[in-house]
């Protein structure tokens, strides 16, 4: 009998893993003993991590999609049709057109959302570039802005862990370059008592805002925003006054998580070396859809998905699991324009960020255009 395999989500994790098990289980795939289906929710394929360069005039908004049917190989089943309901118990899924799906192994890589209605105000008076209309909006205004209070946001969970750190960098060296660095001051805030959850990149940071005059404000856990008033407020009690409010909203995992019982605001329970959902031994999760307490990033997502090829065509092909997923993640870090760090680290080895060079810059903005191949599962 035909073993399906079923991915919900077509994002980075889900891509990797659709693209990396028609390569390895081609035999099995042209006999029919595998399929391999996966319930999508758009017909392009977005490179999320570009839309840091969009703000900054770095990149054209043509270089940061696909058509997803062109990125996956042909041997997957593409349905523009996102799952509804996940019900473990049957082994299906229902779809928004009302179609049901068997599966024999499931994979949910079903991603975050933004959320910033969340904290009243932050979506009518702050910026941001997590999606494409935010790149968007943030790239006019800071077209038109000339100078003032700027506060950079930070609120969680979210992904890219990294990028408030990059957005903050970047803002101060393109506003120097406009002749605005003498006109303007950037206040850098976060919800705990460091500049960020990673002590030693925190560790990293502060020295390097110190050197940039950029401000900071720990323990800031975002409780409102006034628009009109231009004042952003903590739950601690502080008020900033803004001209310009860059934010990293809050976000969530998708509702199908949470509407089908599978996990606390969209986030499964996900055992952090199988990656199998809690309870389950058929149910997969990668990417931003774990629970795991590591960084929610794209190299997250792309060394968890190679684990779970692995583990998928070896139960498929000799009825066992093949090796555990160790926590690897690998981070660039863009600390201007123009130069870059990077950090690396699992479960066992902690982040070092190395010295800002160009060099890392470089071979960030080569990866941007290599993208497309890990997206395929070719490198």
């Amino acid at each position: 009998m035909s073993k399906r395999i079923l991915i919900v989500g077509g994002g980075l994790g889900g891509t990797i893993v659709a693209n990396g098990l028609c390569r390895q289980l081609g035999r099995e795939l042209a006999s029919g003993a595998v399929s391999v289906t996966m319930l999508g929710d758009s017909d392009r394929h977005l490179y999320q991590p570009g839309l840091l360069y969009l703000p900054f005039g770095r990149v054209r908004e043509a270089e940061l999609f696909r058509e997803q049917r062109k990125v996956l190989n042909h041997r997957v089943i593409f349905h523009i049709d996102p799952a509804a309901h996940v019900d473990v118990d049957k082994q299906e899924v229902k779809t928004a057109s009302g179609k049901t799906h068997g599966y024999d192994y499931l994979v949910l890589a079903t991603g975050s959302r933004l959320v910033p209605d969340e904290v009243p105000g932050l979506a009518e008076g702050a910026h941001w570039f997590y999606d494409l209309d935010g790149a968007r909006k943030m790239r006019d205004a800071l077209e038109s802005f000339e100078g003032g209070k700027v506060v950079v946001n930070v609120n969680v969970p979210h992904k890219c862990p990294v990028a408030p750190l990059e957005v903050t960098f970047m803002l101060q060296e393109y506003l120097a370059e406009r002749g605005l660095g003498d006109r303007t001051e950037i206040t850098y805030t976060y919800p705990i008592g460091r500049l960020h959850a990673l002590e030693p990149v925190a560790e990293w940071a502060q020295p390097e805002m110190d050197r940039l005059g950029i401000r900071y404000e720990t323990f800031f856990n975002t409780e409102s925003v006034d628009p009109k008033a231009k004042t952003i407020t903590s739950v601690e009690g502080t008020t900033l006054p803004y001209d310009l409010l860059v934010t990293i909203p809050p976000h969530k995992g998708a509702p199908v998580i949470e509407d089908s019982g599978l996990g606390k605001g969209g986030w499964v329970p996900t055992d952090k070396q199988t990656l199998h959902r809690e309870g389950s031994t058929n149910v997969f999760v990668v990417g931003d859809t774990t629970n795991i307490p590591i960084s929610k990033a794209g190299s997250t997502a792309h060394f968890e998905a190679d684990t779970l090829v692995d583990n998928l065509v070896s139960l498929i092909q000799e009825g066992r699991m093949a090796r555990n997923y160790d926590g690897k993640v690998f981070c660039f870090i863009e600390t201007g324009l123009s130069t870059g760090s990077y950090v690396w680290f699992n479960y066992a080895t902690p982040p070092k960020p190395v010295p800002p060079s160009r060099m890392v810059h470089w071979f960030k903005l080569s990866y941007n255009r290599m993208y497309w191949l890990s997206a395929r599962g070719l490198m």
